[in-house]
């Protein structure tokens, strides 16, 4: 067959394979509202969620309640029995709310072991509409659970319903359920849907305190059409501290489940853009084609043995296919490739076929792509934050242009990787060249045995890769098809970790995408080695590179469709009679520069970061007017001594206004010996932290943030040693700051949103709590 022929077949299979891995693993949408009643339909589902989306409904808001009777409303017209749950609820990181819970059960013919469905109904303070996270999630279940009960069928185990409530705020609702229902007790199951951005594929991710295997194997057991997971992900989940309401019933119930998210589209998630017109119907789609087969299986099926003691390697490829093995296959594995390997090494060497001094030269093209490629796509991204100072303001690090930049670092490696092995292949033959980078893979899959062992199914694209070598020593010139068709393996397991890691953890992880991308790249020197013009591809990688770098700053302005975030705080500090704007911003815009003109002063305020998610604190200060702001009423009492050593105090604090939020620090190093919020017990709450005094340590000054959803009196009772008397603050916080008359801050322009993630468009009063012997 003609070379060029061949070159051309199989450059088009790599293009057909990346097209596979982007395109073949979630269902395509249409219209269906007039879908057969017993089946999942998307649109009836997107109803739910331009329902529950109108407008921000966080705790507290006016929106929330309305939310809470909407779904309400639509359990009840399924002719389920509805309650909710509401009491205080104080988590371990010292967040105090009220949640209210929704919950509903349908009775099964077995004995009460139950399956829950569950997702929150909050949105995230202050401004986010909430219509994916977790609107989607909601209308997920409610369309889902419509179409089962449609079916009319029996099935043995009970089914929970539970829409928890203050997710957004720290996982209350969850932790108020495992706590305080007596329904609790008979969950064995749960399915937990979930959401980081507005698209892209939902990822099953498994909570278990046992292994995986029984699990993983009722999840397959159950026949999901589109399943995206992988163990990795499980691995790594496992060693990270972990936030999802699933996460409460794991630690706190032992209960095992399946969390749903998807996490495309970054730069949506709990901003004012999480509007239902962003949503991907796709995306909402393949959550029901979750929740269907699994709601069907798990309703039937014994769920009360699904911890195991067993682990299994897992991972997902296109088409819906599933592979799975179990973790006492690592070590084989990975010593049969070493054997093989060493094995191949010595068979080519007899044969002449590869060269010691050509295996040496081989690592220093591989050793150099590696390090130039992260080199240079980390000082790219460096000197895109400086020419676009504006991409700060994305909070969590992922910017509306953020693919391209992705797809930038992605053929930039790419140039790097086809350049060096272009200016170094004339002293290497093909063969020779390949045993550093498989040397390379079998040491990185040996350490993955090791330490992140839900990785270990990277072997599988080595075992392909020893198939090439051989077919190399054996062959002078192997068929390019050929060549390809092993390679692409690779594509189908490394290609999901290069695109989406950025979009997980933030564009500052871009240079790992190049790394990645170059590994990726040394599973295809059996191909490209045997291309007479790399520099050929390398140019055209550079001329790609340099088009999107245009495609990337044409999207880089801010604009109505990619609104800028920005950040508006009024402080009035009662102790000092000031009156102060702060904000959170890199830079100032035509909104902010009215209050802190066009040269802002920056701030000096170290004192509290607000509980923000990423650690932000504010940037600039300027002098407000002073307005009058109704002051909380403080009571402060001895309530006797508990013993000779110790006296106990109660501290009432009341809002005389309609607020959102207070958060209470403490300056001195006070030992209490007893805390009390609201009637809970703080050395109860924080299990396993041997009373007040670790978390306290742990979260620095900060002992309590109450989020007052019914303006309800916050009544702090603690006991501390006789003469060592606490200092606290209090900061006071209520989102009335847009269109406040006193002080005539307008509403945003269009463009502009509310920066996410931080207390913003707040009134603030501080205020100095003295404890008086």
């Amino acid at each position: 067959m003609n070379n060029r022929f061949t070159g051309l077949v199989a450059f088009l299979l790599i293009i057909l394979a990346v097209w596979l891995s982007f395109n073949f693993d979630q269902p395509h949408f249409e219209p269906d509202s007039s879908k057969n009643l017993t089946e999942f339909s998307t649109s009836r589902a997107f109803e739910h969620v331009e329902a529950i989306a109108k407008e921000p409904h966080y705790v507290g808001s006016p929106a929330h309640s309305k939310v809470r009777n909407y779904i309400v409303d639509q359990l009840q017209n399924m002719g389920l029995e509805v309650q909710t749950q509401e009491a205080y609820h104080l988590n371990k990181h010292g967040v105090l709310v009220k949640p209210q819970n929704i919950l509903a059960r349908i009775k099964g013919t077995g004995d009460s072991n139950a399956l829950v469905l569950m997702t929150h109904y909050d949105s995230a303070m202050h401004s986010s509409f909430g219509a994916s996270d977790a609107g989607s999630g909601v209308a997920t279940i409610l369309e889902g659970l419509r179409a089962f009960l449609e079916k009319n069928t029996e099935h043995a185990n009970d089914i929970i319903i539970l829409f928890t409530d203050a997710e957004e705020l720290g996982l209350n609702g969850a932790g108020l359920f495992i706590e305080d229902h007596p329904w609790a007790e008979d969950v064995k199951l749960a399915l937990n849907f979930e959401a980081r951005g507005s698209g892209g594929n939902p990822f099953m991710l498994l909570e278990t305190n046992a292994k995986n295997a029984r699990l993983i194997e009722a999840f397959q057991e159950a026949g999901v059409k589109y399943p995206v997971t992988n163990s990795l992900a499980y691995s790594i989940y496992k060693m990270l501290p972990n936030d999802t309401d699933l996460t409460v019933l794991r630690e706190q119930g032992d209960i095992n489940g399946y969390n749903f998210a998807f996490i495309d589209d970054h730069f949506d998630y709990h901003t004012a853009t999480d509007l239902p017109e962003n949503l991907d119907k796709e995306t909402l789609a393949h959550q029901g084609s979750y929740l269907m087969p699994l709601l069907d299986h798990f309703s039937n099926t014994d769920i009360e043995n699904l911890s195991s003691d067993r682990d299994l390697i897992y991972f997902s490829l296109p088409f819906g296919e599933f592979v799975k093995y179990p973790f006492n296959w690592i070590t084989p594995m990975l010593i049969l490739a070493i054997i093989l390997f060493m094995a191949l090494l010595i068979y080519g060497l007899r044969r002449d076929r590869l060269k010691v001094t050509g295996i040496f030269k081989g690592i220093i093209p591989m050793i150099l792509s590696l390090i130039l490629a992260g080199l240079l796509v980390w000082a790219f991204w460096k000197f895109c934050l400086f020419i676009y100072p504006e991409y700060s303001e994305m909070e969590h690090g992922f910017t509306y242009n953020g693919y391209w930049y992705i797809a930038i670092s992605i053929f930039l490696a790419l140039a790097v990787c086809f350049i060096i092995y272009h200016l170094l292949r004339k002293s290497l033959r093909t063969a020779s060249v390949f045993i550093a980078p498989l040397l390379l893979w079998l040491v990185i899959c040996g350490l993955v045995s090791v330490y992140l062992k839900g990785a270990a199914y990277f072997i599988i694209p080595v075992y392909f890769g020893l198939v090439q070598l051989f077919v190399m020593i054996r062959q002078e010139k192997p068929n390019r098809i050929l060549m390809v068709i092993l390679s692409i393996p690779a594509i189908f397991i490394l290609l999901p970790f290069i695109w989406s890691l950025p979009v997980a953890l933030g564009l500052k992880m871009l240079f790992v995408t190049a790394i990645l991308t170059s590994l990726l790249f040394f599973l295809f020197l059996p191909l490209f080695g045997y291309f007479r013009r790399l520099k050929s591809f390398a140019v055209l990688c550079f001329l790609v590179f340099n088009v999107l770098i245009f495609v990337a700053h044409y999207y880089s302005d801010f604009d109505s469709e990619r609104p800028k975030p920005n950040s508006l705080v009024y402080l009035q500090d009662l102790d000092e009679n000031t009156s102060t704007w702060y904000s959170y911003d890199r830079i100032v815009d035509e909104w902010t520069s009215e209050f802190f003109g066009e040269d802002p002063v920056e701030s000096s305020h170290t004192e509290s970061n607000f509980s923000s998610k990423y650690g932000s604190s504010f940037t600039f200060k300027a002098e407000a007017p002073s307005i009058q702001i109704p002051e909380p009423g403080i009571i402060i009492e001895k309530t006797g001594a508990d013993s000779l050593k110790n006296q106990a105090y109660s501290l009432k604090i009341a809002p005389n206004r309609k607020i959102n939020r207070m958060e209470i620090y403490e300056t001195k190093d006070v030992d209490f010996k007893e805390f009390k919020v609201n009637g809970l017990e703080a050395d109860e709450v924080y299990l396993g932290s041997n009373a007040f005094h670790m978390f306290k340590r742990r979260w620095r000054e900060r002992l309590l943030t109450y989020y007052a959803s019914n303006q309800d009196t916050l009544r702090i009772e603690f006991s501390i040693e006789k003469g060592d008397l606490p200092e606290f603050i209090l900061y006071e916080s209520a989102y009335d700051l847009i269109g406040n008359k006193d002080l005539n801050v307008k509403p945003r322009p269009a463009g502009m949103i509310p920066r996410p993630f931080v207390l913003n468009d707040v009134t603030i009063l501080k205020k100095t709590i003295r404890i008086k012997d």
